[in-house]
């Protein structure tokens, strides 16, 4: 019998460095995800920062599940003088661009009048506000997500000059913000085992524990819209990674693909697409759709999901979703370390543009292959990336445990907010 959900339940404070809202962005569908799951059995005092306009349906949708909401609007102005100004006295840009006083305000008000039992910092840029002097006596945990250093220690080494300098010397001075999260945090939450493992080698000593990313599996279902021969690419067209992945598939791969199957299309679909990404529709058989609605139909159209990435950390739920839709799947090694699906069984891996090549074109040409995959990687998901079962570590690392029966209690959250 499910626990009642009384006002005896904790408080706790929920920091993320981005409004949870819509679910664009890999960050915003974790941390959402999160905030339904503590909703269950804490009362969450959520704080979070927003860095463009926040529609009133957006914000009806995060306050059901918070006792109380404050949402501090950061402009890209100020975000990039703190980061400058930050980084010029020896600290990290991170830092200094999630850097508020407002916010501090706000968080120095909530503990006058409230005792939190427990606090969640969503990744290494919201630390600085875990580590108030308020929060001292409570019980806390950093979701860091990735291991941030590594991630710019990669940009570094796809730089060149000053980008480089700069990319390296962010990527120490992380490093050097992570290992001292053990001393005053009661635990650490990574994206996977591969980046745990990873902390692990940056930070000895330190208690690290994988809480993976999961997908809303009755939002992505398997269709039979499949109705002609592409590829689609889903992601934030603004994110470097994802920016420089497609301009090197339309540059390397796609134009092969075209002269051997002139009528296949490539459709990249995500919010914000940058000029550069925008320019790739002058490319034979490219169409950037941009940003929309509802990613399901764009994929259930396609024949082929692709997720062409050269830099990748943790877990891409682009790749989560295209599979629980069954979707045949190619994907860089790089986007496959954190998960554990197995080449030529759940998806297609490929590197080179000749591999990258051969595997679209064996899958244009297959449909039973693709059905064979798609069956294969809607399985792997479900067995894998629910959600409930993802966050339930999360649970104990908080103090949050109770006798509830989480995925009963999670599934009427989830029924209740209609799409998600």
């Amino acid at each position: 019998m499910a626990a009642t959900l009384t006002e005896s339940r904790p408080n706790l404070l929920y920091l993320v460095h981005r409004f949870p809202y819509p679910q664009d962005k890999g960050d915003r569908i974790r941390s959402f995800n999160v905030l339904k799951h503590l909703a269950l059995k804490a009362k969450v005092h959520l704080a979070c920062l927003a860095d463009e306009p926040i529609r009133p349906e957006a914000q009806l949708a995060i306050q059901q599940y918070c006792e109380q909401l404050a949402i501090i609007r950061i402009g890209a102005w100020a975000r990039k003088f703190r980061a400058l100004a930050f980084f010029a006295r020896g600290r990290t840009a991170t830092e200094g661009a999630f850097h508020s006083p407002a916010l501090k305000a706000t968080l120095r008000a909530w503990a006058r009048e409230t005792q939190f039992d427990a606090v969640l910092a969503s990744a290494s840029s919201m630390v600085p506000y875990l580590q108030m002097e308020e929060f001292r006596s409570a019980r806390a945990v950093v979701d860091l997500v990735d291991v941030d250093s590594q991630k710019w220690l990669d940009y570094a080494a796809a730089s060149r000059g000053p980008r480089r300098w700069f990319y390296n010397l962010e990527a120490q001075r992380l490093r050097r913000l992570e290992r001292s999260l053990p001393a005053t945090n009661q635990a650490v939450t990574l994206v996977s085992q591969a980046e745990a493992d990873l902390y692990y080698d940056v930070c000895s000593g330190a208690t690290a524990h994988s809480v993976p990313n999961g997908v809303n599996l009755a939002y992505f279902q398997p269709t039979l819209e499949e109705s002609e021969s592409s590829c689609v690419f889903i992601g934030a067209l603004d994110y470097r990674p994802n920016i420089e992945g497609l301009c090197w598939f339309c540059d390397q791969v796609w134009p092969q693909i075209q002269r051997r199957r002139p009528d296949a299309r490539f459709y990249i679909v995500g919010r914000k697409p940058v000029p550069v990404v925008r320019s790739l529709a002058a490319i034979s058989g490219v169409i950037v759709v941009g940003q929309v609605s509802d990613v399901r139909p764009h994929l259930a159209r396609a024949s082929v999901a692709v997720v062409p990435l050269r830099i990748a950390r943790g877990i891409q739920n682009k790749i989560l979703e295209a599979l629980a839709m069954g979707k045949a799947t190619v994907a860089s090694p790089c986007c496959l370390q954190a998960l554990g699906t197995r080449q030529g069984v759940h998806l297609l891996s490929a590197s080179s543009p000749q591999e990258w090549t051969t595997s679209i074109l064996r899958l244009l040409d297959d449909r039973e292959l693709r059905n064979q995959l798609g069956s294969a990687g809607r399985q792997y998901v479900v067995q894998n990336h629910r959600w409930e079962n993802c966050l339930r570590p999360v649970d104990g690392l908080l103090g949050l445990d109770v006798e509830a029966t989480g995925g009963e209690l999670y599934g009427k959250a989830a029924r209740d907010t209609g799409k998600f």
